[in-house]
């Protein structure tokens, strides 16, 4: 099985990802809710940071320092460089604080310095502005950010024609890589049977308020 499809699985069994009635931020009404906050135990943690490392790998991206804003952003870039390092990719890691500190080493970074092709590692992107901060910080630092991986991309519009997701790569030309989209969901749904009524659910909202793929 492909790993995007392992991780919908993943997903769907940890009731992560979940069918029903949601209204979202923007007040639609969405089939499924999807809280990357619920992996939160250590099994569920080091098995989602396997497909953060699986995705980033088969991105092809180069990749010098893992970002991870702060707060979701934090557990998941330390957890990633963990994944990536069993798989023979040592990579330092960096986070900040929301706060600045005024003691001790100072500043709102933790970590390694940002140097070179910084990756942002977060959850999800909804209005970007976890992005756009994470951005700022790497370019102020001399650093260049090179893209950001997220869990899923829900692969519908915001509040113009793009996604959020479309929305970032084009304000900042870097790539964003999701270990599954909408369409993998699809695909997941397609080939359960017991699932075949939030099947036609998902895919008549993604036709209603889908984006196609870049």
């Amino acid at each position: 099985m492909d790993f995007r499809q392992e991780f919908i699985e993943f997903a769907v069994g940890q009731n992560v990802l979940r069918f029903g009635e949601f209204k979202t931020k923007a007040g639609r009404l969405s089939p499924y809710f999807f809280n990357a906050g619920l992996f939160n135990d250590g099994a569920s943690l080091d098995r989602l940071a396997q497909f953060y490392a699986k995705a980033i790998v088969a991105s092809g991206l180069t990749v010098d320092v893992l970002f991870g804003p702060a707060y979701k952003g934090i557990p998941l870039v330390a957890a990633t460089a963990m994944a990536l390092a069993q798989q023979g990719r040592n990579l330092p890691y960096a986070y900040n604080r929301k706060e600045a500190k005024d003691h001790g080493e100072g500043g709102t970074l933790v970590g390694a310095p940002l140097a070179g092709r910084v990756l942002i590692v977060d959850d999800v992107i909804s209005a970007g502005t976890s992005v756009r901060e994470s951005v700022e910080m790497i370019r102020a630092a001399g650093a260049t950010p090179c893209g950001v991986v997220i869990a899923l991309d829900r692969m519908e519009r915001g509040t113009g024609a793009l996604s959020a997701v479309q929305e970032v790569e084009r304000d900042y030309g870097i790539p964003v890589v999701a270990v599954a989209t909408l369409e993998d969901l699809l695909a997941f749904l397609g080939n359960r049977a017991d699932l075949a009524a939030n099947a036609a659910a998902v895919a008549a909202y993604r036709k209603e308020y889908g984006v196609a793929r870049n």
